[in-house]
């Protein structure tokens, strides 16, 4: 019997994101891990000869970091797959586009947003692409939860530079490649290890006062590098995104209708059971207070909009297609508090 997914009949859109990061079609990327498949074409998501998304601006102009590119400086807008804009149900939609076409436009907007991606990964792409354009005018970073949710991964993990998404993967591939080399060595008497290399939910860190330090600290550090790869005269902007667990926020029908599913399709189980320490507003509140004070010693502009959204939204507007992503009217409500709040018209 084929299960109709509440996901795919009140969200078609999702469809295409699924399909955008198939695991069986991941793109493995030298430094970054991994991005995007390239020239990727949907209804919803296209992608040019790089992986990144295209913003389309006003009178339907089109431009992308790999792409069409107008002249003049340009605006980003970096972060992980909310920046990216998935949800959205087209590239007109997402968070670029909106500052670009209706409530930022004096700068093409370029979509430097990505799935999966820890706060090495975010800097990472502007380091790798920054040949390709010219002058930056501004960044508006718009992050938060990826840096959180990596940090829930164990010590063992983490590293210089902090864990990153599918890690895992990595550490059992690496641990392949030791134990091939040891069974080809000409010395006598080595033995295999058995280091565990992938997580599971009994070794994830919990500790709230850790998850806060080791996500900020990632996220400052990253933040320092922004600014000198940007250059002096780049105003650059971080923006705690907003997410429904770190809002005091009343769900709509139909979000009520999409988390449940959600949660009866993990595999790990219900969401707000797995991520119980990070999804609540206590954890919002100091986790913002602490990139606050960080973000000012650096001088960059920092905006919590978890509470902005959640002043705004009302349990009749359909704001999120999941935790985490917005809807269209939600896109919409995000790029304009996100422009009011650091005037970037």
């Amino acid at each position: 019997m084929i299960v109709k997914l509440q996901r795919y009949e009140l969200t078609q859109q999702m469809r295409d994101y699924d399909a955008m990061k198939d695991p069986s079609e991941r793109r493995y990327v030298p430094y970054l891990m991994y991005f995007h498949r390239v020239d990727f074409a949907s209804p919803s998501v296209n992608t040019d000869r790089c992986g990144f998304r295209i913003s389309t601006g006003p009178d339907g102009v089109r431009a992308s970091a790999a792409g069409h590119i107008p002249p003049g400086p340009v605006r980003i807008l970096a972060g992980g797959s909310t920046a990216l804009g998935v949800g959205a149900s087209s590239d007109s939609n997402t968070l670029a586009s909106l500052l670009w076409s209706r409530y930022a436009p004096s700068a093409p907007w370029l979509n430097f947003g990505s799935y999966c991606f820890n706060p090495t990964q975010e800097v990472l792409l502007l380091t790798l692409y920054r040949h390709l354009l010219g002058d930056i005018e501004e960044i508006v970073i718009f992050s938060g939860i990826n840096a959180v949710m990596v940090a829930r991964l164990p010590e063992w993990q983490q590293g210089d530079h902090g864990a990153f998404f599918f890690c895992g993967e990595y550490f059992e591939k690496m641990a392949e490649l030791r134990e091939r080399s040891r069974k080809g060595s000409r010395f006598f008497g080595r033995r295999a290890t058995s280091a565990a290399t992938v997580s599971t939910l009994d070794d994830v860190r919990t500790d709230v006062p850790t998850l806060i330090g080791s996500a900020t600290e990632a996220t400052l550090r990253q933040l320092d590098i922004w600014r000198r790869i940007a250059g002096p005269d780049t105003r650059i902007s971080y923006v705690l995104q907003p997410m429904a667990r770190w809002m005091h926020y009343d769900l709509c029908p139909e979000e009520r209708t999409l988390f449940e599913e959600n949660d009866r399709m993990s595999e790990l189980g219900p969401w707000e059971k797995v991520f119980a320490s990070v999804a609540t507003t206590d954890f919002a509140q100091a986790y913002a207070t602490a990139l606050r004070v960080g973000c000012e010693k650096q001088g960059i502009r920092f905006v919590d909009l978890n509470p902005v959204v959640s002043a705004a939204a009302t349990e009749r507007d359909w704001w999120f297609v999941d935790r985490v992503h917005y809807s269209d009217t939600g896109h919409d409500l995000v790029a304009r508090v996100t422009a009011e709040a650091l005037e970037l018209a």
